[in-house]
């Protein structure tokens, strides 16, 4: 890294934000809300984060990041501890060995999480599942499904434009 020590952090700082914004939308989803059940069928953002850093940056979400910030999930969310982290790493390993073909549009981008995001999350509830040793509701996971492929293009809006204000440089 060569310029100034300001230039260097900025530059850090820059590197960092994939992480600071999962981190983020790890709390925003945490957050209690006064909706009865809405904790169930909450939009998994975070994982939105993952599948977007794994096919346009993963220069910048490495999957030592995604573990850890699984990891910071499951803590927060009180699931079984491992789930999250096993949930973003298969969600990163596939988006990320397919970003040649997903990162040409949205469209696909957006295809891609279907799939990529549906696999993720029946995973999640099937690893949740088996530690638990209770079958959760299919229903929830479903809506879930469905609350996050709906609001999939804002987030995705969202780091789109923030690579190219902050990280085209980076």
């Amino acid at each position: 890294m060569k310029g100034s020590p300001l230039q260097r952090l900025d530059q850090r700082v820059r590197h960092t934000l994939p992480f600071i914004a999962t981190l983020f939308l790890i709390l925003l989803v945490a957050t209690p809300t006064r909706l009865p059940g809405f904790a169930s069928i909450a939009p998994q953002l975070p994982l939105i984060s993952v599948f977007y850093w794994a096919i346009f940056r993963p220069d910048l979400l490495r999957p030592w990041a995604a573990f850890a910030l699984g990891a910071v999930a499951d803590m927060i969310s009180g699931t079984p501890l491992g789930v999250s982290s096993l949930m973003f790493l298969a969600a990163q390993g596939v988006a990320g060995s397919q970003r040649r073909v997903l990162g040409r549009s949205f469209l696909m981008a957006w295809w891609g999480f279907a799939l990529v995001g549906g696999g993720a999350m029946l995973l999640e509830w099937a690893a949740t599942s088996l530690v638990l040793v209770k079958l959760l509701p299919l229903r929830a996971l479903g809506f879930q499904y469905l609350m996050t492929l709906t609001v999939y293009p804002l987030p995705a809006w969202v780091f789109a434009r923030t690579q190219l204000a902050l990280l085209q440089r980076a």
